[in-house]
């Protein structure tokens, strides 16, 4: 199915905005629009290249910004690291739970935030942990793990906060902007 420029335009503007908001200053690590992006992508772009696309371009513009402004001194994040190519994997997986949700309502919807967090939460710090990288060099047992684990609370509460606030930003401006009922603009 053919997508509109209004809608090609939105993606677009959605893909740049998102990504914007992951590098401003001050605000809480883990509270970022880019899972909510991933779901919101798999259940409503009928494309799945493109639904695969849009937070991994997101995340790829956002790590790019960052990489410039730890070059030159502004911020402590770098933008590329070791172990990326995992966390771009991570939110591949991410996208095939949008596409697991086969009627768009608020409860759905709310349980793949959830899910999604969670997924991402359990995944990421395990790889941490396993790989030894971004300064958790936590014992290769099974209490390295939970300490690791704990060390990433913080970041799992933002992330069901962000991923919750994102995903109602989404879907409810799609529902209000698109349509009356979701799934009406399909790539």
């Amino acid at each position: 199915m053919k997508l509109s420029k209004n809608f090609v335009f939105t993606l677009i503007a959605l893909v740049v905005v998102a990504a914007l908001y992951r590098v401003v200053p001050g605000r809480p690590f883990g509270f970022a629009p880019q899972i909510a992006m991933a779901i919101f992508a798999g259940a409503v772009i009928k494309d799945r290249k493109t639904a695969f696309a849009l937070p991994l371009i997101s995340m790829f513009i956002s790590d790019a910004f960052y990489q410039i402004l730890y070059v030159s001194g502004l911020s402590i994040i770098p933008g590329f690291y070791e172990g990326q190519a995992t966390n771009y994997i991570l939110f591949t997986l991410l996208t095939v739970i949008g596409f697991l949700i086969k009627k768009i309502n608020v409860v759905n919807v709310a349980i793949a935030s959830i899910a999604a967090s969670t997924i991402y939460f359990l995944a990421s710090n395990f790889m941490v942990w396993l790989s030894g990288t971004g300064g958790y060099q936590h014992p290769q047992t099974f209490n390295g793990l939970m300490m690791t684990i704990a060390d990433g609370v913080p970041f799992y509460k933002n992330s069901i906060w962000g991923t919750l606030f994102f995903s109602a930003v989404l879907f409810g401006g799609y529902y209000f902007f698109f349509s009356r009922s979701p799934k009406a603009e399909e790539a």
